[in-house]
């Protein structure tokens, strides 16, 4: 015989008050082994609360600078299409655009960036030209 609808939910009810009052029992004994009291968490209108710090308004853009790739006689230009599409994410036609500028200008700008990620970009050229046998140098200046 299947119990009544009242009383499943009379009992459904009785497991979630049941539930709830171990939880509060858990958070007491947690809030009294930390030393917290309880109405410490509980909102209260009457306590006027006073900001001791201030927060600056103005927030500055961080500086950006340009890495910059130097024309030298024995990195090929293949090798310098791969690095701008690898290293920098240029297309191949962006990428071929630089790298002409590298070899009829001495020098190619091959983004600008923050700091740490232009930082990052020179360090990845200079490993990876490295590890190719080239001596491409990547510099970055403040724009």
């Amino acid at each position: 015989m299947r119990p009544a609808p009242a009383e499943v939910e009379r009992s459904i009810r009785s497991v979630v008050e049941d539930s709830l009052r171990i939880e509060d029992f858990f958070r007491f004994e947690l809030f009294t082994r930390l030393g917290i009291n309880d109405s410490m968490n509980e909102y209260s209108p009457e306590v006027e609360e006073e900001v001791i710090s201030e927060t600056k308004d103005e927030v500055r853009e961080p500086s950006m600078y340009r890495v910059l790739l130097h024309n030298d006689d024995y990195t090929t230009m293949e090798f310098v299409v791969e690095i701008l599409i690898i290293v920098f994410n240029k297309s191949p036609e962006e990428s071929v655009e630089i790298m002409l500028n590298v070899h009829r200008k001495g020098i190619g700008i091959c983004g600008v960036y923050t700091y740490e990620v232009s930082e990052t970009k020179v360090n990845t050229v200079h490993v990876l030209a490295r590890e190719n046998g080239f001596p491409l140098e990547c510099t970055m200046e403040k724009e």
